[in-house]
This record gives C-alpha cells, sequence and structure tokens, in this order.
C-alpha cells in the first residue's frame, strides 16, 4: 500500500466501472507540484480522470465568499472601539471609509499575486512561492493551529449567543447551551462543507444576502431618522476629535478588524471559474459594497444613539432595535445570528483549503491533500479545522489568544504583499493577467509597518506572547519537516493513519 512514502489507495467498485484491472493501485498524490491535482481512479469520468477540487465558484459566489467573510460580527460590535479612539462623530466615520480604502489596497494587491499563482492558501502560498518553505510554515502553523480555528470558534460562540438572547431578554444567555449550540452549528457547517461545495457556496450566498438585508434595514431606518429632522449628533460633527497617534491608531484597529476577511478568495482561488476576470471584479464589487454598507450603516446608528451611550454599549445594533423597533427588535439578534453563521461557513470553507494547501507542500500530515473521491470536497481538511474548533470551545480565554497572535496575521499580509514587489524583480517575466502600479503595495507595506509596530509600543506585553507562540513553530518545524531520518515505525504508523483514513472517507 506505500511504496517509497507515496500512501495509495485501493480501488474497486471505480475499477470495475473503469475496467481497470481488479488488483491495481492508483497513487494519491503523484509528487508533482500541480495544484489541486490529485490522481483519480475512476469514479464517472473516463480515462485519465483526476480527483481533485473544480472550479465551481462563480462571480456571484466568488462575491458572497468575501463580504460573507468581512461581515460577521464586527459591524455590530466595532462602531464603540473606533468611536472610542476617534473621539468624534466625524473622525470615527472617516476612520470606516479609510479602512474600507486601505482594505481595497490590499485586496488589489492580492488580485495580482491570485492570478499569477492560482494556488489555494492565498499569503501562505505566495510567501512559500517567493522565500521557501521556512517563513511559509512559521505562517501555515499559526494561522492553521490558532488563528483559523479560534477565529471560527468565536463567531460560533457570538451565533450561539445572538440566537438565544431573544430567549433571555433580560440578561445574558447561560454559557453551557451557548457553547452546546456553537457546537452545533459547527457540525453542521462541517457536514454541509463535506458534502458539496455547491451546498457550501449556496449557504454563503444565502446568509450573505440575509446579512445585507439586516443592514440594509438598519440603513433605511436611518434614512427615515435623517428625515423626521433626527441630525443632532452631526452637528459640530469633529469636535472633540481624538489627536493622539496611538488612540486613532486603536481605532483603526477597531475599524480594520471589522473588514477583515478580505483575503478569503484568494484562499480558494483554484475554485474560482476564470480568476484572471472574476478574482479581480469580486474583489473590487465586495470591497466597495462592504466600505458603503458600513460607513451608512454607522450613520444610521448616530441618528439615534449618542456618542456617550454609544461609548457605554458594546452591542451597538440590539441597542439601536431596542431603542425604535420595539415588539419587533429580536429581528436584530436574528440577523446577527444569521451574519455569523454565514461567517462561520466563510472561516471553514476557505481554511480547509489552507490546510490543504498547507498538506500539498509537505508542511501538514498528507492525508490532507486527499479529496472525497464521489464528493470532490477536501473531506480531511473540513473535519480537522472543524475538530480544533471543537476544542478551542473548552479554552478559558480564546479572545485573549487571538489578539496575541493578531500581530502574526499583519505580519504576514504585509510579507505577502512584498512579495509581490520581490517578485517583479527577481522575475519579471512571470505571465501577470493583473499588474498593479507599483505606488499601492509600497503605501500599504508603509502603512503595515506602522500597524506591525503600533502594539509593539501600546501593548508590548501581549506582543511578546504573541511573537513566543510564533516561534513554537520552530521546533516543530525541525521534527517533522526538517528531520529526514525518521525512525521507521514512525513512518510506518503515519502510512497506517493515512490509509485508513483513505479506506475510511473514501479518499485519494
Amino acid at each position: 500500500m506505500a511504496t517509497n512514502g507515496t500512501v495509495t489507495v485501493p480501488v474497486k467498485r471505480w475499477q470495475r466501472e473503469m475496467m481497470l484491472p481488479d488488483e491495481e493501485e492508483v497513487p494519491a498524490n503523484n509528487g508533482e507540484r500541480r495544484p489541486g491535482s490529485i490522481a483519480r481512479g475512476g469514479g464517472g469520468g473516463g480515462d485519465g480522470e483526476e480527483v481533485k477540487l473544480k472550479p465551481k465558484i462563480g462571480l456571484i459566489s466568488g462575491i458572497s465568499i468575501i463580504v460573507g467573510s468581512i461581515i460577521g460580527s464586527g459591524i455590530f460590535i466595532s462602531p464603540t472601539g473606533v468611536l472610542r479612539g476617534a473621539g468624534s462623530v466625524g473622525l470615527s466615520l472617516v476612520i470606516w471609509v479609510v479602512c474600507g480604502m486601505f482594505s481595497m489596497m490590499g485586496a488589489y494587491c492580492y488580485a495580482e499575486l491570485g492570478t499569477m499563482m492560482v494556488r489555494s492558501g492565498a499569503d501562505y502560498a505566495y510567501i512559500f512561492e517567493a522565500f521557501g518553505p521556512f517563513l511559509a510554515f512559521i505562517r501555515l502553523w499559526v494561522e492553521c493551529i490558532i488563528i483559523r480555528p479560534g477565529c471560527q470558534t468565536i463567531v460560533a460562540l457570538t451565533f450561539a449567543e445572538y440566537i438565544l438572547k431573544p430567549f433571555y431578554p433580560d440578561c445574558a444567555p447561560p454559557q453551557p447551551p451557548i457553547i452546546m449550540l456553537a457546537a452545533v452549528c459547527i457540525l453542521i457547517l462541517t457536514f454541509v462543507n463535506c458534502w458539496d461545495v455547491k451546498w457550501a457556496t449556496a449557504v454563503q450566498n444565502v446568509f450573505t444576502g440575509a446579512k445585507l438585508l439586516a443592514l440594509a434595514i438598519i440603513i433605511i431606518t436611518g434614512i427615515v431618522q435623517l428625515g423626521r429632522g433626527e441630525t443632532s449628533n452631526f452637528e459640530n460633527a469633529f469636535h472633540g476629535s481624538n489627536l493622539d497617534v496611538g488612540d486613532i491608531s486603536l481605532a483603526f484597529y477597531a475599524g480594520l478588524f471589522a473588514y477583515n476577511g478580505w483575503t478569503y478568495l484568494n484562499f480558494v482561488i483554484e475554485e474560482l471559474h476564470e480568476p484572471e476576470k472574476n478574482l479581480p471584479r469580486a474583489i473590487v464589487i465586495s470591497c466597495i459594497l462592504v466600505t458603503v454598507v458600513y460607513t451608512l450603516a454607522n450613520v444610521a446608528f448616530f441618528t439615534t444613539i449618542s456618542p456617550s451611550v454609544m461609548l457605554a454599549t458594546p452591542a451597538v445594533a440590539v441597542l439601536f432595535a431596542d431603542t425604535l423597533y420595539g415588539p419587533m427588535a429580536w429581528i436584530i439578534p436574528f440577523f446577527v445570528a444569521m451574519s455569523t453563521f454565514g461567517a462561520v461557513n466563510g472561516i471553514l470553507f476557505t481554511s480547509s483549503r489552507l490546510f490543504l494547501a498547507g498538506a500539498r507542500e509537505g508542511q501538514m500530515p498528507q492525508v490532507l491533500t486527499m479529496v472525497q473521491i464521489e464528493r470532490e470536497t477536501p473531506v480531511p481538511a473540513v473535519i480537522f479545522v472543524s475538530f480544533l474548533s471543537l476544542l478551542f470551545l473548552a479554552a478559558s480565554n480564546i479572545y485573549a489568544l487571538i489578539n496575541y497572535v493578531s500581530i502574526v496575521n499583519w505580519l504576514a499580509i504585509g510579507l505577502a504583499v512584498f512579495v509581490l514587489v520581490y517578485l517583479r524583480w527577481k522575475r519579471p517575466d512571470m505571465p501577470r493577467p493583473i499588474k498593479v502600479s507599483l505606488i499601492w503595495p509600497i503605501v500599504y507595506l508603509l502603512c503595515t509597518v506602522y500597524i506591525i509596530i503600533l502594539p509593539l509600543y501600546q501593548k508590548p506585553g501581549e506582543t511578546g506572547v504573541g511573537l513566543l507562540l510564533m516561534l513554537t513553530a520552530l521546533p516543530v518545524y525541525w521534527i517533522f519537516i526538517s528531520w529526514r531520518s525518521k525512525p521507521s515505525w514512525l513512518t510506518r504508523l503515519s502510512a497506517s493513519l493515512t490509509r485508513l483514513t483513505q479506506k475510511t472517507l473514501f479518499v485519494c
């Protein structure tokens, strides 16, 4: 079953369909570095067909992945943090717009990278291509083991809390049902993502539509409030604006948290139809849409909630609904729950492709490269991401853990954008279906340097912990990747577990 380290899967029913010899074995991984390519033994296709991720994502679904991944709980809770750092209504609205422009600038750079290297994994794949396996593994380790499953768990907990809120109008829902409902959310979406890519994208489309409907209701209510003359909070809008660079930077951090997710379509680019056309279109439409919606939603909040009250309220959207909607106030917590449910799906869908990309490069267990033969979904990677997320439900302070490694996230995005500049110099002849002006990556890199340096000054303790967590990748890299002469029993154990998984999940 295993020859020279190559794991194979026995073919039975597919062999009969393809009229292959009964004892023939088909390699699970042919060793080539072609994106997404895994040899197939048959099953509904002609000779030579491969089991691989298919391009089933169109432009609308691509927009839905970006918008659905960006709009989670951030817009419903971040207005307080932005206002606290900005100090005034006018400056807070400016910061929301600037954060949107900054995100679009980074996404524009990712459009060149994504069409130049059409490989799942986004910044991990770009760093690997330009700087080799070591730096790429550090990114992969922190992203896969902490950031992705941790964020998925946080959003699932937010979903559970908001879906239960109407049943506990006078107090916060108790913790045990929140944890149980979050686990149910993760398990349901695990099944959907294992069953069919089209099911997963359909869920994303539906719930992205729901969250946009919720924000549309808030925005229309704000327009009605303006029509009634509720403009007192916009008089002297810039009065009290913060001039302290540190406070303004913290406002930008809060805003950028709400915009996080614009990189996610790059993680699944192998499954995108005509990426050279649809990737830039999806990026531009999504970033403009989210920026407009976020800014108008904040205007709506300020028509009803004064700055002093907002600073004392973490759940701004819920207060907005309680103030204006009376007995129908439950619709906002319900729509927030739908928003976060869609965000969990987006994180799971894209995270599984990151695990698959890492395994393809030999930096994750080989079984994570494998695709379910009939469903054509990366079942092992989906299950692994969900398993880690379920483990995080038992963590005592997952929010602090995510904050600790946020600097690693910005380092990786900044390094990926630097790859664009680096490859212009080192490989000028690489095909570039999209070629951005170098002014944009340079400006983005300068801003990113500032975003990285700021925490070293503002929160040196948390930043230090984050850097230490990043360094935990070093012994893992040495033991599991650099160390070539591993004991034979360990190699045999790994191959046996891989074969068992292949037989159990029907993957190759």
